[in-house]
């Protein structure tokens, strides 16, 4: 074990106590969410920043020592990287997202430039044995995960936001309806079920007016993929019913067509029944056309609205409303007018 002097701790670790100073360990298990410390190489000027465990956005500066975890990443408009089958102190690793995963960048964005490169210091250690200096890696998460996790909404009703691709306004019409629903006298619970460790949006959705909040990653599971977001999404709807609120808003981070488990989420005809009410976001109306037959001819999902970039302005809700026969509401300039349509679906559904 060596000492070490941190200067950023990544939100991946939030669930972990951790101090500015920590004890490293030489041996690295090359593992899904086991914590490690590196020194940033170089300095970038785009996607440069760090999600810390407050919540913060910092800055990111070479020669910074920080902590995340270990994990992969497959992002269209980001850098994609897999977990590393072997690491020693000493050797080079990726910072793949702005919360903290670490691992080896296979292809990266132009818009985002290079990656930061870090220098793999050691396996962060935690001591669970109460008066013993026993370390053991830390990891990500508050709870495991477990497959067989039982889905029971306690018939609370649920909003899906399902977007064509990542940065397709989802978290926005989140929000949106959170606050809107919330000063109409609704309970909002809200939750993050696929994506890669970021709490941003979830703490967005808080701001917003969500009484409870859960993200994936409170499972310890730092990037999601078809094998566990069923489970995932199960565990996550279960965990919020159970403190009664009126309604869940349940966003499925990335795309239908991504690589992070949204279409094995609405393959399970568990979720898809809890599922009261579905919100398509979309890029352009291409896309939302897309969107849209996906869930109707794959899912059999009917969405209730298209919002998103789509809806910019009156050309691309007009295509929708005649391409598609459905409603489009802009979340960012009438996330009123969204919020009360949800909310009328919400009372229709009830009586």
């Amino acid at each position: 074990m060596k000492n070490a002097v941190v200067d950023k701790i990544a939100s991946v670790a939030q669930h972990n106590a951790l101090t500015a100073e920590l004890r490293l360990a030489h041996d690295i298990p090359c593992e899904e969410g086991v914590l490690i410390a590196a020194r940033v190489l170089n300095n970038k000027s785009r996607y440069n920043q760090l999600e810390l465990t407050s919540g913060r956005m910092a800055t990111v500066n070479q020669g910074d020592i920080i902590v995340g975890a270990l994990g992969h990443r497959k992002a269209l408009r980001g850098y994609s990287g897999h977990l590393p089958e072997s690491l020693v102190p000493g050797d080079t690793i990726q910072i793949l997202n702005i919360g903290g995963v670490l691992g080896i960048c296979d292809s990266a964005n132009p818009d985002v430039g290079p990656p930061f490169d870090c220098e793999v210091l050691g396996t962060v250690l935690s001591f669970p044995y109460l008066g013993e200096r026993i370390g053991v890696p830390a990891r990500a998460g508050a709870n495991a995960l477990t497959d067989d996790a039982v889905l029971n909404t306690n018939r609370v009703p649920v909003i899906a936001l399902a977007g064509t691709c990542m940065d397709s306004g989802k978290t926005a019409a989140a929000c949106a309806i959170v606050g809107r629903l919330r000063h109409l006298g609704f309970k909002v619970s809200a939750c993050k079920a696929t994506g890669v460790s970021l709490r941003r949006d979830v703490l967005a959705m808080e701001d917003a007016g969500a009484s409870e909040t859960m993200i994936f990653s409170d499972f310890g599971i730092v990037t999601t993929t078809e094998k566990n977001g069923p489970a995932l999404t199960r565990a996550l709807l279960t965990g919020l019913a159970k403190k009664s609120p009126d309604v869940i808003v349940l966003e499925l981070g990335d795309g239908l067509l991504g690589a992070y488990g949204v279409e094995a989420i609405l393959s399970d005809a568990a979720i898809r029944d809890a599922l009261s009410i579905v919100v398509l976001c979309a890029n352009d109306p291409v896309s939302a056309w897309g969107g849209a037959k996906i869930l109707r001819n794959d899912f059999n999902i009917e969405p209730a609205v298209v919002t998103g970039p789509a809806t910019d302005n009156d050309v691309g809700v007009q295509q929708i409303n005649e391409r598609l026969a459905l409603p489009a509401i802009n979340a960012l300039s009438h996330g009123v007018a969204l919020g009360d349509m949800v909310a009328g679906l919400l009372r229709k559904e009830k009586s």
